[in-house]
């Protein structure tokens, strides 16, 4: 049986007020979605499968524009009363200060917010709407005013690469909780659009990894980039920010921890990957999820080309999606990586350490805080270092203490002290 996945994503809609280049979306439902799109009792059915498969998975709402469907609300208060981490993926044009009231109401933990360029012209065109930025910058500071926590999500590409630090910067004034990167495929409506060079996306991946070591108070994290472990690695192998660390930023999660669910009910890998594991409106979650051979196959691959000999195969194992889009082989080499295979011996991720862990009364309340999405990780780690002192039982001290070696003194940002795990 497949691990269970902590992160899915469902993508409620095909409708969207923007128009964007760049978007993995079939541009003709654009306006009024598609017919086949899954209602309100079947996507609560699907959700209701997916904590069944991962009970503390985050489910990641969106579309299209998820706002755009009335049934947002009941939809996350459905996912959040099962127990699941929910956020919503948006542009951020509609997150007016009601909306973002009901969505707290409705056991939403936190928005993705996405921001092309700090340049509103620049944005405007990459999404296809004259004042789309303004809209997006109000809906920022109506998420900051009601303390919902928020990410950016920025897509780097030969026009906006070179505006990465300042988009970091702008992410930590601006209190975002995270910064991610991300680099884009050339499938559905961005199947004509270049995204980057291979030289910039090594310039950017190595700015973000040092933006990575460098931020306290933002995480940054390359998305769509498994290379990312690989220049990490090579910048410092003592570094805890690759896999041979427990750190699960810039590594492809596509069907070992992660899936996408389409608005008329495909589960694919991710959402740069068209290949259908299977449907929901025939099969259970849960059946797609342990049984699908796409799935399966990406659990097990067996990489072709420069991705085939490279050392760094455990490690990074390059983008599945890119060579699957370019010439339909989901195992062949991936063509944004300039990396050439140096004939060493793999480097294999560190593996979970064995035995049982305990976990005090305490520890668990101040870890169910913890968002979703790093959550697994920051368990890991707080069991390795209690195994390191050679203990059985993680205390809400021991938390803290990973969290001052993290954050400094003023330990994690109150909205994420703050936050509570749905009920």
């Amino acid at each position: 049986m497949a691990d269970a996945p902590y992160l899915i994503a469902l993508n409620l809609t095909e409708r969207c007020n923007l128009a964007c280049d760049h978007c993995y979306l079939d541009a003709k439902h654009l306006s009024e979605g598609g017919s086949d799109e899954l209602g309100t009792a079947d996507l609560k059915r699907v959700i209701g499968e997916i904590a069944e498969v991962g009970p503390e998975a985050m489910v990641v709402l969106t579309g299209g524009e998820p706002t755009l469907r009335p049934d947002l609300p009941e939809l996350a208060t459905h996912a959040s009363a099962l127990g699941l981490m929910v956020v919503v993926g948006t542009n951020g044009m509609s997150l007016t200060p009601a909306r973002i009231k009901t969505l707290q109401h409705s056991g939403v933990s936190g928005v993705g917010i996405s921001i092309d360029s700090l340049n509103p012209d620049v944005h405007d065109d990459f999404r296809g709407r004259k004042g789309a930025w303004l809209k997006t910058m109000q809906g920022i500071d109506a998420c900051k005013d009601a303390g919902m926590p928020f990410q950016i999500h920025f897509s780097a590409t030969d026009n906006t690469a070179d505006e990465i630090d300042d988009m970091v910067g702008f992410a930590r004034d601006a209190g975002a909780m995270v910064l991610n990167v991300f680099f884009m495929v050339c499938t559905g409506r961005g199947e004509k659009y270049s995204g980057i060079s291979a030289e910039k996306y090594d310039r950017v991946l190595r700015r973000v990894a040092v933006a990575a070591k460098r931020e306290q108070r933002l995480m940054v994290r390359a998305k769509c980039a498994p290379h990312f472990k690989r220049i990490a690695i090579e910048m410092d192998p003592d570094w805890p920010i690759t896999a041979a660390h427990g750190y699960d930023a810039g590594g492809c999660i596509a069907a070992t921890r992660y899936a996408r669910v389409t608005p008329n009910g495909d589960v694919t890998p991710c959402p740069y990957m068209e290949n259908s594991a299977g449907s929901v409106n025939t099969q259970s979650f849960a059946e797609i999820w342990n049984d699908a051979p796409v799935l399966n196959a990406l659990r097990a691959p067996k990489l072709e080309g420069r991705c085939g000999a490279c050392e760094f195969q455990k490690l990074c194992g390059g983008c599945r999606a890119r060579p699957l889009a370019l010439d339909g082989n989901m195992m062949g080499e991936d063509s944004l990586c300039t990396y050439q295979p140096q004939g060493g011996a793999i480097i294999m991720p560190m593996m979970p350490a064995g035995g049982a862990m305990k976990w005090d009364e305490d520890a668990e309340i101040h870890i169910a805080r913890v968002p979703g999405f790093v959550r697994s990780m920051v368990r890991r780690r707080a069991e390795d270092y209690v195994r390191g002192e050679g203990r059985s039982e993680v205390t809400k001290a021991d938390l803290t203490l990973l969290a001052k070696r993290r954050f400094g003194d003023n330990g994690p940002p109150a909205f994420i002290k703050n936050m509570r795990r749905p009920k």
